[in-house]
């Protein structure tokens, strides 16, 4: 069988390429290259593979991925085992969506960019908030925008950020900082949630902006309530970071007085895909708008008085206003936007209700089942469909998540890496998927490898 590399090149036109540079081999074309930068030797990578050996080379690879289909999974985190509905793979794998990109000429995308609207119109909704935006790259790097956007409408430099907040984000929003020149202060927590009077004691006239996450990384509820005038007292801004699926059961970010409300839309309908990618979103109050990040959609009538989509305030982005842009954000995840506008409009508000209590009531059955032997609950604090468990001191939880693997279970997070505080606790996460056998049977096992 012929055998060939996936970026074909015969002799002949490497040959022909090389004179066009003028380079006598491939190597000269390096030259500029300090040779102690440069790898020597050859690619630890195997012999050229036809097609057929090189799809079951793929397909062994892919087996080892612990994915959904073949393990019940309980670790959550910031990617969650979530029902998606068919009818949303069915919608983004028409063309129309398929292919779109950034709708740069809105009088030929105008289906495009009411995907956008909806999906703005969804996020203030669930929100509570007046102003969303296209969508972001993810909850992460939403959080850190809100943060840089903080401190341009306050004129501060110092962030506040509860280390109850998920750590990757919190790494995020430090490299952000770095370039802002903003101050990052990090706030302990008690029994779960924020630390409230750490937080009073670390406000000042200089605080552009306090972070919250809501359930927040340990699963539990911040009391958003009593933080808001504490942060509002200072004339700083209150930054809330929120799971979607929560804000169809627990009131809204913006109800209890947030300024900015980003969060991850991966619960809503989109794949966790091995870590990604996902789609964030990012909601202001109104004397916020002109400064939220990225591109917004705007909707308006033409001359025939026939409703159109317009890209509004686009100003703000780096190709128009090149170093003057409140955010390098231009490009948004329409695609999978529109997963999360699908699901939220299949769904509607009373499965969005129904959703979380199931995630709700599920996660708060296996906590029970679980306090009733060797584990324990870490914390008392209120919590929505994640909770830690403490596991015995003797307990390896490297080893028991390798046996948990080898039985079928997905284990929870060892909170250990990211709290050291914490270590031989594990954090657990129960969504809709979960049954009662599933739960009782992971709970037996997890009891057995400690």
């Amino acid at each position: 069988m012929y055998k060939h590399r996936y970026l074909p090149m015969t002799e002949q036109d490497q040959a022909e390429m090389l004179a066009a540079v003028n380079a006598s081999s491939i190597e000269e074309l390096f030259a500029d290259i300090p040779a102690a930068v440069r790898y020597d030797g050859i690619l630890p990578m195997s012999g050229q593979l036809d097609e057929p050996a090189l799809l079951r080379h793929m397909r062994e690879l892919s087996d080892k991925n612990a994915d959904f289909d073949r393990y019940t999974s309980f670790l959550g985190a910031g990617l969650y085992d979530h029902h998606i509905p068919v009818v949303i793979n069915h919608m983004l794998s028409r063309s129309e969506f398929y292919t779109a990109y950034t709708p740069y000429q809105p009088e030929i995308s105008q289906g495009e960019l009411q995907a956008i609207f909806e999906f703005q119109s969804y996020i203030c909704e669930l929100t509570g908030m007046k102003v969303a935006n296209a969508s972001m790259y993810d909850g992460a790097t939403a959080l850190a925008e809100a943060a840089a956007l903080a401190s341009g409408a306050t004129k501060r430099k110092q962030i506040i950020v509860s280390r109850a907040v998920h750590p990757e984000a919190r790494e995020i929003l430090l490299t952000s900082a770095r370039g802002l020149n903003l101050e990052v202060v990090e706030i302990g927590y008690q029994n779960g949630v924020t630390d409230v009077d750490a937080l009073q004691a670390a406000i000042t006239e200089n605080t552009a902006a306090v972070l919250l996450q809501s359930p927040n990384f340990f699963g539990c509820i911040e009391n958003i309530r009593a933080i808001e005038p504490l942060v509002h007292a200072s004339k700083a801004l209150l930054v809330v970071s929120a799971n979607p699926i929560t804000l169809g059961l627990l009131e809204s970010p913006g109800a209890l007085g947030a300024d900015i409300v980003v969060g991850d839309a991966q619960p809503l309908g989109i794949p966790a895909s091995l870590g990604g990618p996902t789609c964030g979103f990012f909601a202001v109050s109104e004397p916020l708008m002109r400064r939220i990040p990225g591109r917004i959609v705007g909707q308006t009538v033409d001359k025939d008085g026939k409703r159109g989509f317009v890209l509004t305030l686009q100003a703000r982005e780096q190709h128009i206003r090149r170093e003057k842009a409140t955010s390098n954000i231009c490009s948004n995840q329409a695609l999978l936007a529109l997963c999360a506008s699908i699901y939220m409009s299949v769904l509607g508000k009373a499965g969005m209700q129904e959703v979380g209590l199931l995630n709700a009531r599920k996660a708060h059955y296996t906590a029970s089942v679980a306090a009733n032997g060797p584990l324990s609950l870490a914390f008392s604090a209120p919590f929505f469909n994640e909770f830690v468990l403490k596991l015995p001191d003797s307990a390896d939880l490297a080893a028991v998540s390798a046996k948990l693997l080898q039985a079928g279970y997905i284990g929870g997070y060892n909170l250990g890496d990211a709290y050291p505080e914490l270590k031989n606790h594990m954090l657990i996460a129960v969504t809709e998927r979960r049954t009662k056998e599933e739960i009782n049977a992971f709970i037996r096992e997890l009891e057995a490898c400690v």
